[in-house]
């Protein structure tokens, strides 16, 4: 009985003391939980430096996603999103009636639309370098079409 009084505080306190350590890395936690990364934009023109939170403003409010990542590269735009579990059923469904509203509300913009977790981890991580000051603008641009060539081989 005694033994009980001291056992299950004491796992408790792990747990909690658990459960509260964050060290703030989107990309650990990308595949779990929701992160509603900012939009990346690697283009410097200020007429599209809209577009990116537009297009994920817009993406977002499909009752059919969780989860929305843009990177706006110089020729395309790259759109990976997360589908909620009981919609995973009909995802090319869901991807076709976004491609449709892109292409409809964006005509001159090139998209790559991904539902694939590793281009959504790696776009996560791609922000955070960013974010970090860890990589260049022009490495940032290089990393971005090498998640496109991947998101391309993948398909």
């Amino acid at each position: 009985m005694n033994k009980k009084r001291i056992i299950i505080p004491l796992s408790l306190c792990v747990l909690i003391g658990c459960a509260n350590k964050e060290d703030g890395s989107d990309s650990k936690i990308a595949l779990m939980k929701k992160t509603n990364p900012p939009p990346i934009e690697l283009v410097d023109n200020p007429e599209t430096d809209s577009y990116g939170h537009a297009i994920k403003r817009e993406i977002s409010k499909m009752k059919e996603l969780y989860d929305v990542a843009v990177i706006q590269g110089k020729k395309e735009t790259l759109v990976v999103y997360k589908v909620k579990h009981l919609h995973r059923f009909k995802m090319k469904k869901i991807e076709k009636k976004m491609d449709r509203y892109l292409e409809d509300k964006y005509p001159k913009e090139d998209f790559i639309l991904s539902s694939d977790y590793k281009i959504f981890l790696e776009t996560i991580r791609l922000k955070e370098k960013l974010k970090n000051g860890s990589i260049s603008k022009k490495d940032a641009e290089k990393r971005f079409r090498d998640i496109v060539k991947l998101q391309k081989e993948k398909t």
